[in-house]
Parts: structure tokens; C-alpha cells; sequence
């Protein structure tokens, strides 16, 4: 990634973005063959994401250590809840798998979080990195005299 001198922003679309967070904590290390296969089916979903756009995904991170987190960036929460329920992608067999091989046995936790992100309702600076983030996702422009503090980049819904 090519590192952008200066300060930059994130230009929220008009409609907004959905911004879900999805991970994993391994609670017992050794039992590998009850985490190993939750860890393994995310790069699969991924993929599929990344050969059908449609679906909605504008961009992810990853985090790893003993709980991970993955970073979403949805054009739309009803895209969304879409992969989520499509039996045809690869979501529902993972599922599935870790309800049959994990259930509530408590080996490995999983986890999700979903925001819904209006513009003005969120605000984001990045100085001297390469795109990243929700800039990353959507759209990154040059902080402007209009947008120098966070309170200018979230409009009205910062104002106090």
C-alpha cells in the first residue's frame, strides 16, 4: 500500500455504509480441531464476496491474536443480513458446521457487531497512511479547510 502524505478523510455516502464487525476467541488453544475450522471459514467467505461484488462487501481488515475481529464495510445493512441468509453462499454451511462441532461447548466464542453509519454521523482522519478504513471502503478525500476538525467532518450531529 502506498503511503498518502497529508491529511485525508472518508466521504460517507449519501445513503451510508454498514459497518459490521465479526470475530472469533479461541477460549481452549489445544482443542485446534474445534477453532481451527471456525478460523478457516472466513477466507472462504471472503472469497466468495470478492468473485460476486454484488453481494455488497466495499472492503474488510483483519486483526488476529487469541480474539480476532474483521472489519466490514457493507454498502447496505439489507446486503448485509442478504449474505447472511443466502443458503446458496458460503455463510450458512460454516454456520452450520460450528453449531454441530462447537454449539455452546465454549471452546471457541464467535461474535458480531452492526452499525449503521449516516453521513455526519461519523467522522474519520488519516494523516500519512496508505487508504485505510472506512477511506478505504468508500471514498478517501483531502481534509479541507472545511473539514480540518472532527466537529467540522461531523456537520451538524457534532455540534453540542
Amino acid at each position: 500500500m502506498v503511503v498518502r502524505a497529508g491529511r485525508w478523510t472518508a466521504e460517507v455516502p449519501e445513503d451510508g455504509v454498514t459497518v459490521f464487525l465479526i470475530g472469533m476467541r479461541v477460549n481452549r488453544p489445544l482443542r485446534v480441531d474445534r477453532w481451527w475450522p471456525v478460523f478457516r471459514a472466513m477466507p472462504r467467505m471472503l472469497r466468495h464476496l470478492a468473485e460476486h461484488p454484488e453481494a455488497g462487501l466495499l472492503g474488510w481488515r483483519p486483526w488476529f491474536g487469541r480474539t480476532t475481529l474483521l472489519l466490514t464495510y457493507w454498502r447496505s445493512v439489507e446486503h448485509l443480513l442478504a449474505f447472511a441468509g443466502d443458503q446458496a453462499a458460503p455463510h450458512a454451511p460454516a454456520w452450520r458446521d460450528f453449531n454441530r462441532r462447537v454449539g455452546a461447548d465454549g471452546t471457541v466464542g464467535v461474535w458480531h457487531e452492526t452499525y449503521q453509519v449516516r453521513r455526519g454521523s461519523a467522522e474519520a482522519v488519516y494523516v500519512n497512511m496508505p487508504p485505510f478504513g472506512m477511506a478505504a471502503a468508500t471514498t478517501s478525500v483531502p481534509v479541507t479547510p472545511a473539514t480540518t476538525s472532527a466537529r467540522r467532518r461531523l456537520g451538524d450531529a457534532g455540534r453540542s
